[in-house]
């Protein structure tokens, strides 16, 4: 299956696909008048074709709607909607037009702090069903310790008393 997919396969199977079209050209060059499949054409006149009524076509009235752009809070509590996502900083929104991507400026800086903020600050409320389980957590969890310590009984449990190996940690073997 793997030969298959080689390039010198498939060029040479691109190869044999254009001798057999220009194989075909050729042919039809050579013997196309002696071999036509059906009545030529050239012979019939612009009278004898009939000509067809134009259809008419009944398009339906066009509707103009305009999108609300750039609507304040106040207009949006008029008109009933609601933007979601919340309006970014103005500090952001700056970061934005200086500078290029490719220095890592411009939509590049202002796309890495957009992506530090969590749902929760750049959404007025969930946009995704899946977003309903982590939604406000942080208000819940406020701070995470990581043990200093954290795999270090696991490891000594498992590996050192089976293997024989004693365990005499260094004062810098500490993680973080």
């Amino acid at each position: 299956m793997r030969d298959l997919l080689t390039t010198q396969k498939q060029n040479c199977y691109r190869e044999l696909i254009e001798k057999e079209v220009y194989t075909r050209l050729a042919w039809k060059v050579k013997y196309g008048q002696e071999y036509s499949r059906g009545p030529s054409l050239k012979g019939l006149k612009a009278s004898t074709v009939p000509k067809l009524p134009a259809p008419r076509t009944v398009l339906p009235p066009v509707m103009c709607t305009q999108k609300p752009e750039g609507l304040t809070v106040a207009q949006t509590a008029e008109t009933g909607l609601q933007p979601d996502m919340r309006p970014v900083t103005p500090l952001i929104r700056s970061t934005l037009y200086q500078g290029f991507s490719k220095e890592g400026k411009g939509r590049n800086l202002y796309l890495q702090q957009r992506s530090q903020k969590s749902p929760d600050e750049k959404f007025q409320h969930p946009v995704l069903s899946s977003w309903e389980y982590g939604w406000r957590l942080g208000e819940l969890v406020k701070e995470v310790k990581k043990p200093v310590y954290g795999r270090s009984g696991l490891v000594k449990d498992t590996f050192y008393a089976r293997n024989g190996i004693f365990n005499s940690p260094a004062p810098t073997d500490r993680l973080g």
